[in-house]
C-alpha cells in the first residue's frame, strides 16, 4: 500500500510545470510603450519564448507592446504597484526616483556601446550598485539593459556640424528634467514633446530637430521631413528590464535564474540586431536624400560634459566616486 501511494506521489510530482516541484507558476504581465519593429519591442517576446522553454511553461509572459495596457504617465506607478509585473526602465525614468541617475543620462557619459554594456550587464561592483538602489529605491529588479541605440539629432532646415549650429535650435525632447537638460547642453533650445507629436511637429515647422538613435528614425520615418542626420553619437540608449520587487521576492532561486538566463538571451538579441542595424542605415538615409554631417565628437564631447560639470546644480546630484568607477570601466 505505502509503495502504491509512493508511486502516485511521484507521478503527481512529475507532472509539474516547472523543474522544481511544487514551485509556484507565475503568469507575468510585461508591458512597454514601444512599437513593434522596434528591437527592444521585439525582445519582449524573445523573453517570453525563453523563459517559457527554460521552466518548461512554469513562467509564461504575456507582452503587451505599444501602450496597449498601461501608457507612458501611468507605466512606472503600475510596475511599482504590481499592476504590471514588468517593464522596461529608461535611467531618465529612474532619475526621478534615484538623484544620481543623472548622471547616466548626460551627454557623452558613456563612450561607446561596450562600455554601457559593462556598466549595466557587467559582474561588477558598479551594476550591482546600480542594481540594488533600483530595488530598494524604486522596487523594482533590473534583470538586463537592451541596447537603444546611439542618438542622433534630425533637423529639418539646416545641417549641423558643431555645438554652435544647435544655437536657437527648437529640439524635441521628452517631457523630463534630465531629458530637457540634456538639449540645453547640447546647445539648443528644448522643447517637450510626446513621440507620437513628433513627426507632425517637424513638418508643420513647430519644432527644428529631434534627437534618437537610428533605427527609431528609420521606423518613425522622421527622415522624410527632416532631411538633415548629424552623426553626434551624444547619447547611448538603455532600456533597464525590470520586474516588480514582490514579484521577484517571491519566486524560488531557480526562477529567478531562469528569468536572469532569459533576460541575457533577450539582451544579446536585441542589442546585436540595434548594432546590426546602425551600421548601415547611414547608407540608407543617403539613399533617401538626407544629407549626412560628422561633427567633431571630441570637441562636442567636452563642450557638452562641461556644461553639466561646470553647473553646480547639476554636479551636486552626481556621485563622483561612483561617476570615477564608471568611467574607469570604459575601454
Amino acid at each position: 500500500m505505502k509503495k502504491r501511494i509512493l508511486a502516485v506521489l511521484l507521478l503527481t510530482l512529475a507532472a509539474l510545470p516547472c523543474g522544481q516541484a511544487g514551485e509556484k507558476a507565475f503568469v507575468l504581465k510585461f508591458s512597454s510603450i514601444s512599437v513593434p519593429g522596434d528591437a527592444h519591442t521585439d525582445a519582449m517576446q524573445v523573453f517570453a519564448d525563453e523563459v517559457k522553454k527554460i521552466t518548461g511553461g512554469n513562467i509564461t509572459v504575456d507582452v503587451f507592446h505599444s501602450a496597449s495596457l498601461v501608457g507612458a504617465e501611468g507605466e512606472m506607478d503600475a510596475a511599482i504597484s504590481g499592476e504590471v509585473d514588468m517593464i522596461y526602465v529608461s535611467p531618465q525614468l529612474a532619475a526621478n526616483y534615484i538623484d544620481y541617475f543623472a548622471m547616466l543620462t548626460s551627454g557623452y557619459f558613456f563612450k561607446n556601446y561596450e562600455h554601457l554594456r559593462d556598466t549595466f550587464n557587467g559582474d561588477n561592483a558598479v551594476n550591482a550598485r546600480l542594481s540594488k538602489d533600483m530595488s530598494e529605491q524604486i522596487g523594482l529588479v533590473p534583470i538586463a539593459s537592451v541596447y537603444i541605440g546611439a542618438r542622433q539629432i534630425n533637423t529639418t532646415k539646416k545641417p549641423i556640424h558643431s555645438r554652435d549650429d544647435m544655437a536657437g535650435l527648437l529640439l524635441r525632447m521628452p517631457n523630463t528634467p534630465t531629458w530637457l537638460y540634456l538639449g540645453k547642453a547640447l546647445g539648443a533650445n528644448p522643447t517637450p514633446m510626446s513621440f507620437n507629436e513628433i513627426y507632425t511637429a517637424l513638418s508643420t515647422g513647430a519644432v527644428d530637430g529631434q534627437d534618437n538613435p537610428m533605427p527609431t528614425m528609420q521606423t518613425a520615418k522622421f527622415y522624410e521631413v527632416a532631411p538633415y542626420l548629424a552623426i553626434t553619437n551624444h547619447l547611448l540608449a538603455n532600456n533597464i528590464m525590470t520586474v516588480n520587487k514582490e514579484v521577484w521576492e517571491s519566486m524560488s532561486d531557480s526562477q529567478k535564474s531562469a528569468m536572469r538566463s532569459a533576460a541575457k538571451v533577450a539582451q544579446e538579441w536585441c542589442d546585436k540586431t540595434n548594432l546590426d542595424k546602425e551600421a548601415g542605415l547611414v547608407e540608407f538615409f543617403q539613399q533617401n536624400k538626407v544629407t549626412v554631417t560628422y561633427p567633431d565628437i571630441d570637441k562636442f564631447s567636452k563642450e557638452v560634459q562641461d556644461y553639466y560639470l561646470n553647473d553646480p546644480q547639476q554636479a551636486a546630484s552626481w556621485d563622483m566616486d561612483l561617476y570615477k568607477e564608471i568611467q574607469a570601466l570604459a575601454k
